[in-house]
């Protein structure tokens, strides 16, 4: 394990590089923490896992995940690859991430090599500048009143104010975001990178919608899906809009779109069921 003053996003290029035991087995670092275990970690380690099992030239195009259990970070992570098929232009795996004896997350990738064909997408959201949005870790420390401390991060986040004309606020978080560093140069490192990012946000407009209820929430991912359209660089700021369109008994669906800043393109899309409690005070 790394010491905690390690820097976040060393450790988390370090964490990714998993090992591999076996043609179809792979160890991974979960990293240093003492709460549960960020799922974009054990998802972004699931992702390489596949990726050491897939012809170089076939890029991943989308992702069906369900966190089964927390996951830790005093544990190492095993994960078990399943090679599905192998077809002439399309290869899909799954993916199996146990700890501590017990499945804490299953994946399903499918990769395909690339080709040309029809294209079209909707135009990025016409929003402020990074430089002028909120970090998101004095937003955190802010709403807490000052009783969360600042904690350290791979992935530099900036939140958009949302707009919040009616009597509730919108199931909405736009956030700016870009990687502490730089990435290599290996398309698998930028991919498993898209899947980390993702799982952050998401469940913050289902979160926000609610955030004038009375009580204490308790929020967790279920399940998490991605759709990528393009092949993944990490170069500069991303924008990653996330929504909410519906929550009932306990759950919500938070819809997703990631685009480049360089040029507007559609970088990926992302869907994600969560699980939201409110306990009363």
């Amino acid at each position: 394990m790394n010491p905690p003053d390690f820097p976040p996003f060393d450790v988390l290029l370090e964490c990714l590089d998993i090992e591999a035991l076996d043609n179809d087995l792979f160890l991974g670092d979960p990293g240093p923490g003492q709460n549960r275990l960020f799922g974009g970690m054990v998802a972004a380690q699931s992702v390489m896992a596949a990726l050491r099992t897939v012809p170089e030239e076939r890029a991943m195009h989308s992702v069906h995940a369900y966190f089964l259990r927390p996951g830790r970070h005093d544990v190492p992570l095993r994960f078990v690859v399943d090679r599905i098929r192998d077809g002439r232009t399309y290869t899909t795996r799954r993916v199996k991430a146990h700890q501590a004896g017990e499945s804490i997350f299953s994946l399903e990738a499918s990769f395909a090599t690339p080709e040309d064909g029809i294209s079209h997408q909707d135009e990025m959201p016409t929003v402020g500048p990074p430089e002028e949005a909120e970090d998101w870790e004095d937003m955190r420390v802010r709403l807490s009143g000052g009783s969360n401390e600042r904690r350290e991060s791979p992935v530099e986040a900036r939140v958009l104010a949302p707009s919040d004309a009616g009597d509730t606020p919108e199931a909405r978080q736009t956030l700016w975001m870009r990687v502490d560093g730089a990435l290599p140069d290996d398309p698998h490192v930028h991919t498993a990178m898209l899947v980390y990012m993702t799982d952050r946000g998401l469940l913050s407009s289902l979160v926000r919608r609610h955030r004038g209820e009375d009580g204490v929430y308790m929020s967790a991912s279920l399940d998490h899906t991605i759709w990528i359209h393009r092949v993944p660089r990490f170069e500069d700021w991303v924008l990653y809009d996330c929504t909410s369109p519906v929550s009932h008994g306990g759950r919500g669906v938070c819809l997703g779109s990631m685009y480049d800043r360089r040029d507007g393109a559609r970088i990926a899309t992302v869907a994600q069921e969560g699980l939201l409690r409110l306990t009363p005070r």
